[in-house]
């Protein structure tokens, strides 16, 4: 019989991604969704609409997982994260103690601060200083401190499987009109993870848990990107589809306009409050996670970016 593992928010865009690479990988997938909302288009995967705070009949209906994954956020205000996010895992927490599993967590790199270095590490000192960073360093401190079986795979921005990334939302957003927009300089490189790749790598850590401590923190390396470096990847892609005929215009974001706008719209002063990591260059180190698996699930950056404009629809048109 497969292993199975409990998905929790798995409509988005890493819970989807997730579900996707442990289905891939020969495990029975269950997929918490809300209540009303529409199951994914993922054959493969048995979709539970049960509410996230009844953690007595979602873990009666994963009663055979193994491994839980908490891949649910609140939206991306700092009064959201700082009034659900630790609940939210609290119930997380809940169900997987319930089930006797591992809890799989995925991290990012706000714990670390506007001061971080720029080669960050799992014993790197984290300093927090934003109201994310802060809610982040909660996060880990209390699964290190639930009794629960905890794993923590810290990676950078996503890409790829879907909307809600600075991908989408703001770097090709006008990549059709022959534009690439980048909140940050130019040669500043920072650290990006592709979807099914670090999905992948979730696959493989779950299915070493049994010889892991009962907290471990791992860093995804995933990939090293600047504006540059994107525009060097989209720009023959862009070029093959019409969009321009030569390379893309790099155009920045309006960071003032978003400054001034963040007093009235709650999300752009959270996005305002984040901007160091686009001014800060940084790259995880993942030989603790390459010790443990093996060589990281890799995807060159020209298929990655290639995939990850498809599956937005923009190729569509042309394939």
């Amino acid at each position: 019989m497969p292993a199975t593992v409990l998905v929790l928010g798995a409509r988005g865009r890493f819970g989807l991604a997730t579900a996707r690479a442990f289905a891939r990988a020969g495990w029975r997938v269950l997929g918490q969704i809300r209540p009303g909302a529409p199951a994914p288009a993922e054959p493969a995967a048995q979709w539970l609409a049960l509410d996230l705070h009844d953690t007595q009949a979602l873990a009666r209906a994963a009663a055979q997982a193994s491994v839980v994954v908490h891949a649910v956020n609140p939206v991306y205000t700092n009064q959201a994260w700082q009034a659900q996010s630790l609940p939210l895992l609290d119930d997380a927490i809940a169900v997987t103690r319930a089930l006797g599993a591992t809890l799989m967590l995925p991290g990012n790199v706000y714990n670390f601060g506007p001061a971080m270095p720029a080669l960050l590490r799992e014993d790197t000192p984290q300093a927090g200083g934003t109201v994310k960073g802060d809610v982040r360093i909660a996060m880990e401190q209390r699964l290190q401190h639930s009794g629960v079986k905890s794993v923590v795979i810290r990676a950078g921005d996503f890409f790829g499987s879907g909307e809600g990334t600075w991908f989408d939302t703001v770097c090709v957003k006008n990549i059709a009109k022959g534009a690439l927009t980048y909140p940050g300089a130019r040669d500043v490189t920072t650290a990006w993870a592709y979807l099914p790749d670090l999905g992948r790598a979730f696959v493989a850590v779950a299915e070493k848990a049994a010889t892991l401590q009962p907290f471990e923190v791992f860093h995804f390396a995933g990939h090293q990107i600047s504006a540059q470096r994107w525009m060097d990847v989209l720009t023959p892609i862009a070029r093959k589809q019409g969009w321009t005929q030569g390379a893309l215009t790099l155009r920045g974001l309006p960071w003032g306009v978003m400054r001034i706008g963040a007093l009235f719209v709650p999300t752009w002063s959270a996005l305002c409050e984040m901007r160091y990591l686009w001014k800060t260059p940084h790259a995880l180190a993942n030989n603790k996670l390459t010790a443990l698996i093996g060589a990281e699930p890799h995807t060159p950056l020209e298929v990655a970016a290639q995939s990850a404009l498809a599956d937005l629809g923009l190729l569509a048109a042309r394939q």
